[in-house]
């Protein structure tokens, strides 16, 4: 997975509800990973925590399933 990816996969969710309350179901990276492979992206769960770590922005944070990333410790 590159940045870009992880990126353009946050941008599609903010923009899409569906995408959203799948996330919000989602219980740990990997099926987070199945969201994104579904929707296009291909995004990996180790470059997905290392992102964790890498700390997304909290602007892009808010706006992407109305947090409900806490689950996965993206915050």
């Amino acid at each position: 997975m590159s940045e870009e990816q992880l990126k353009a996969f946050l941008e599609a969710v903010k923009a899409d509800a569906g995408l959203q309350e799948k996330l919000n179901a989602a219980k740990d990276a990997d099926v987070v990973v199945a969201i994104a492979k579904a929707a296009g992206f291909v995004i990996s769960a180790e470059e997905l925590k290392k992102a964790q770590v890498a700390e997304i922005s909290e602007e892009e944070l808010e706006g992407v399933a109305g947090g409900g990333w806490r689950d996965l410790e993206l915050l």
